[in-house]
């Protein structure tokens, strides 16, 4: 059996508790004088990183403003405004966009058709996405304008203006990130004509990686670009870029009468031809796929990465109206 608890027993143990009690209470009423002095805990909002003329990190650029990294300083190199959405486009009345295709994740290539003519002449725009959305922008106007001055479209032409062959990459970011599609491939590079999955960087751009795809013509968006072409009679195509480089025939070596349509769109535009040499070695391009179903066509490049320079353009579409004539 247990013997019972003396009574100095207990109260040596009341003592003990009474003492632990009182010390709980001081810790308390210091922490809560503590918070109390202390405010509220507030989290420091999140300071966005740009990227600086030298391709590093900086907290001090302005804010909505990316600055690309050059290996060769060119002094025609605009910022590129950073934008977080798609290039919006939406026409109230007039035809409505023939989807020759689905991208990676599901967002419609859309071509819009103009004029009924046996001569087939073709804009492409957005082959890299929101990197080049000027590109985009720039296909927006064209279709606006052509669909409010019908006119200007010869009797025996048809246009088809591909307005953004490459929507995932302009939905990710117009920034260098909006480049490539969903896969991570460089379209421009994709196609089956004198295709290389990987390539000597030298002189080309190399700010993120990039792919040609894993085999010619591997990619969604692609495809749809070679079904539509390889079903029509495209006799002239312009694949529109940015930024500042010029014009770039098709063909390996450059074929012909792209030489002639691109000294005669420099002429009209005033973008440099020849192009500017980088040294870059161009594989599996949409011009160099174009010239292999016998088109004339050309890369052209815009002055920046802002703007559409749509008065020049206007006029490199009337030359593209009249070729071949």
């Amino acid at each position: 059996m247990k013997g019972k608890r003396s009574g100095a027993g207990a109260w040596l143990v009341t003592a003990i508790w009474g003492l632990n009690a009182i010390g709980l209470v001081g810790v308390l009423a210091g922490v809560t004088f503590f918070t109390n002095r202390q405010g509220p805990v507030r989290t420091p909002e999140p300071r966005a990183l740009q990227l600086s003329m030298a391709g590093t990190p900086s907290a001090t650029s302005p804010p909505g403003i990316r600055y690309l990294p050059s290996v060769t300083p060119n002094p025609l190199t605009t910022p590129i405004e950073a934008y977080n959405t798609p290039t919006p486009f939406v026409l109230p009345q007039g035809p409505r966009p023939i989807v020759i295709g689905y991208s990676i994740s599901g967002r419609p290539l859309e071509v819009y058709k103009f004029g009924q003519g046996e001569r087939q002449v073709m804009i492409a725009a957005g082959i890299h996405g929101g990197y080049e959305w000027n590109t985009i922008a720039l296909a927006d106007e064209l279709i606006t304008y052509v669909n409010e001055n019908p006119e200007i479209i010869p009797s025996d032409v048809t246009l088809f203006i591909l307005r953004n062959i490459n929507p995932d990459g302009d939905a990710r970011a117009h920034t260098i990130e909006g480049r490539v599609n969903d896969h991570g491939v460089d379209l421009n590079r994709n196609f089956p004509e004198n295709w290389q999955a990987e390539w000597d960087r030298d002189g080309c751009w190399d700010y993120a990686p990039t792919t040609g795809g894993s085999s010619p013509g591997s990619e969604k968006e692609t495809r749809a670009v070679m079904n539509f072409l390889s079903s029509r009679n495209v006799e002239a195509l312009i694949s529109y870029h940015s930024a500042a480089l010029g014009v770039f025939p098709g063909g390996e070596p450059w074929e012909e009468e792209s030489i002639e349509l691109a000294k005669a769109l420099s002429k009209a535009t005033g973008y440099p031809y020849p192009p500017i040499d980088t040294g870059c070695y161009y594989t599996g391009t949409l011009a160099d796929y174009a010239v292999s179903l016998g088109a004339a066509a050309v890369d052209m490049e815009l002055r920046n990465h802002r703007d559409t320079d749509f008065p020049r353009n206007l006029k490199a579409l009337k030359v593209l109206l009249e070729w071949g004539k």
